[in-house]
């Protein structure tokens, strides 16, 4: 079963995002993934690595390994329950990537140090968050 509006969301991610995504929380539904791997460097993650394409590597959000998300120009997650859409946030502000979230319904965070913006294109709905003005550059993804 592919996710509703998932192409819609990875079009929009290919015309908004270049270099490194990642996919927080794929568990086994790595479609969209896929078709952003196709033009952007995509790293998907979960709690339990999976064999695939892209390949699903371990890691926790709550205890994040920051090297696989250095560089990256946005986290993005489909159906994230509200923990870890703050996890993400608090990781985000970190490294200065925007974040999307597709949510399951209405549960959906207000993210501490973002401004949030409701999308919708064809079937997806989605929201965006984004920096707030005069974000806070972390060292967190300097050596």
């Amino acid at each position: 079963m592919i996710v509703r509006g998932g192409s819609d969301l990875a079009e929009f991610i290919l015309h908004r995002y270049r270099g490194k995504v990642v996919e927080v929380g794929a568990g086994d539904r790595i479609e969209v993934a896929a078709m952003l791997a196709r033009r952007l460097e995509v790293v998907v993650t979960d709690r339990v690595a999976r064999d695939g394409h892209p390949a699903v590597i371990a890691d926790d959000i709550f205890a994040p390994r920051k090297d696989l998300y250095c560089g990256a120009s946005l986290l993005y997650s489909i159906r994230p329950p509200l923990e870890m859409q703050l996890a993400m946030g608090k990781l985000a502000l970190e490294i200065g990537a925007e974040m999307i979230i597709r949510p399951l319904e209405d549960e959906i965070a207000s993210l501490p140090g973002f401004e949030r913006t409701l999308v919708n294109i064809r079937e997806a709905r989605f929201y965006i968050f984004k920096s707030a003005p005069e974000p806070a550059f972390s060292r967190a993804c300097q050596r």
